[in-house]
């Protein structure tokens, strides 16, 4: 027959039990804590590169918005050189009515100081050596009487804007005779 277990036996069974199954309850906790350790780092990575990624977005917006809006500036200021150019010519010319040349001296005046504002910088010619980066010889004229290459005559004023070449001044240029 079989023998009535001991009452100590029993208790002691019973709590190897329950021990074995905290201990794969604690594991199953730990595991699934891990997991989200490792699905909360992931996020946080995740996260990160977003952010890095929206502020090299804004920062390239931002440089696109100043080079567009530097191009139009640009664009508008070589719009409105033949005006300046105009000036200039007519400023050359004699007038009879004093108060009207004082006039368009003024107003040329203002306009090419509004201009400067914006960036405006015109390329300085007479008496100056030859350079085909900021000039265009539109005439070459033999000389004996001055340096080869020295600049003898501007006949369309050269800018840049904002150190940028916007238009090279049209020059005659003095050449050695061979």
């Amino acid at each position: 027959m079989k023998s009535a277990a001991e009452p100590g036996e029993e208790s002691r069974g019973a709590a190897e039990d329950a021990e074995t199954g905290s201990a794969s309850r604690l594991q199953a906790v730990v595991a699934e804590r891990d997991l989200l350790a490792a699905e909360k780092a992931g996020l946080q990575d995740r996260i990160l590169r977003l952010q890095a990624e929206f502020e090299n977005f804004r920062r390239r917006v931002e440089r696109e918005k100043g080079e567009i809006l530097e191009f139009a500036n640009a664009e508008t200021v070589r719009a409105l050189l033949p005006i300046l150019d105009d000036f200039e010519r007519a400023l050359k010319t004699e007038s009879v009515d004093k108060e009207y040349a004082r006039g368009m001296e003024l107003i040329y005046q203002r306009l090419f100081d509004a201009m400067k504002k914006l960036g405006l910088e015109p390329i300085a010619s007479a008496g100056e050596t030859f350079d085909p980066h900021i000039h265009h010889a539109v005439e070459m004229v033999e000389s004996d009487e001055h340096e080869d290459h020295a600049i003898l005559d501007e006949y369309q004023r050269g800018y840049n804007f904002r150190g940028k070449m916007l238009r090279p001044a049209m020059v005659k240029v003095a050449v050695r005779k061979s």
